[in-house]
């Protein structure tokens, strides 16, 4: 296939993948939008934020956001992934054009791996990303099934586990490197 012919195929699938854009912002403007999941969605984004920012440990905050960001980014990635490879689908969202479920990336996730870094921090950190990939895999996905805001096509929350384990022991890892902070240019001196 010569180049040209490429460039006008990838130029009529983005041309399909912004139909499909559209038609899915119009089913959730009909659907989704201002009715009770919406709410739900709204509810979900900002209240473990408020949760944690009465509960946080005001001496390592900034150190705990990093790590909420962190969370955020891996599990955004990962779900990226998933969607684009058809294994999950998102019914309602609180955005349509942020391809992920923006509660539970951008909130739940990063909120509950800071509040298990910050109390009791001398359990062990196996322990706690256990319970995290239970909560998670366990709690956290069957009841998005149960109110038909997530499906799984070709996944199982068997599978979530072992995913949400690591990522709680990489937000642990780096949250105890030393020097951590990126604003930190004390090294060597």
């Amino acid at each position: 296939m010569n180049e040209e012919k490429y460039i006008d195929l990838i130029k009529k699938q983005y041309e399909n993948v912004d139909k499909a854009n559209t038609e899915i912002f119009n089913l959730w403007y009909e659907n989704s939008f201002l009715g009770w999941e919406w709410w739900v969605n709204l509810l979900l984004t900002f209240l473990p934020w408020i949760i944690w920012l009465k509960l946080r440990p005001k001496d390592s905050a900034d150190r705990l956001l990093y790590i909420g960001f962190l969370v955020m980014i891996i599990t955004c990635g990962l779900d990226f992934i998933g969607i684009a490879l058809g294994l999950w689908v998102y019914i309602h969202k609180l955005v349509p054009i942020i391809p992920t479920f923006a509660p539970y990336d951008f909130s739940i996730l990063p909120v509950i791996v800071m509040l298990l870094l910050q109390y009791k921090p001398h359990v062990s950190p196996y322990i706690k990303a256990f319970l995290f990939a239970i909560i998670g895999s366990f709690i956290g996905e069957p009841f998005f099934k149960w109110i038909d805001f997530y499906e799984e096509i070709k996944w199982n929350s068997f599978f979530s586990f072992p995913i949400y384990f690591l990522i709680f022991l990489i937000a642990y890892y780096v949250s105890k490197r030393n020097g951590f902070s990126p604003f930190n240019n004390t090294k060597g001196k």
